[in-house]
């Protein structure tokens, strides 16, 4: 994780982070269209989000966003990721708060994390995840996220990057639907 971080550092400052053929920068709005279009088709092979959004768009950019990333592999958007202020649905910075005693306000959510199904086995997730814990910690905010229990994938990846599990609960959605969730809080820098 920390080379991770230690690429990631170069992005915070405004710069591209690249490897293996994949490159991370800050979105821009002209690249909205691309992430929705990718989002797509992470919907159609993994179901993420579970929920279509009506207006997909406004959802990569939910309010209270502080930014945003993507990464690009032969010049296309080939994932996504956003980091935001907690709002009072979010259960992973009351987790982080009751085990830290840290203010929930002192959190950055990390979400709409995904990468193109063509474009994974080559560490774009975690270049995105690092682009993000790097941002929230240069905010002085520390890195939490929540993900459904069924994202086996995404539940392996945090793991396998050292994130530590703050918990399991339901949550329940503005469709009405309730799932359940494990929250996870990055490791300290």
């Amino acid at each position: 994780m920390a080379d991770l971080e230690e690429r990631a550092n170069v992005v915070a400052s405004g710069s591209r982070q690249t490897g293996a053929g994949v490159g991370v920068r800050r979105r821009r709005a002209a690249d909205l269209a691309d992430c929705v279009r990718v989002l797509s088709d992470v919907h159609t092979v993994d179901g993420y989000p579970a929920d279509w959004p009506e207006r997909p768009a406004a959802w990569l950019t939910p309010d209270g966003l502080l930014a945003a990333w993507v990464a690009e592999a032969g010049g296309r958007i080939a994932g996504h990721v956003g980091i935001s202020r907690s709002d009072p649905g979010d259960v992973a910075p009351g987790l982080w708060s009751l085990r830290t005693g840290g203010r929930p306000e002192l959190t950055a959510v990390i979400g709409r994390l995904y990468v193109a199904p063509a474009a994974r086995g080559h560490g774009t997730g975690a270049r995105l995840l690092a682009s993000a814990v790097v941002h929230a910690r240069a905010l002085g905010l520390h890195p939490v996220l929540d993900v459904l229990a069924t994202d086996t994938a995404a539940v392996t990846l945090y793991r396998r990057l050292g994130w530590a599990l703050l918990g399991s609960g339901e949550q329940r959605w503005a469709s009405g639907r309730t799932v359940l969730i494990h929250c996870f809080a990055a490791p300290r820098g």
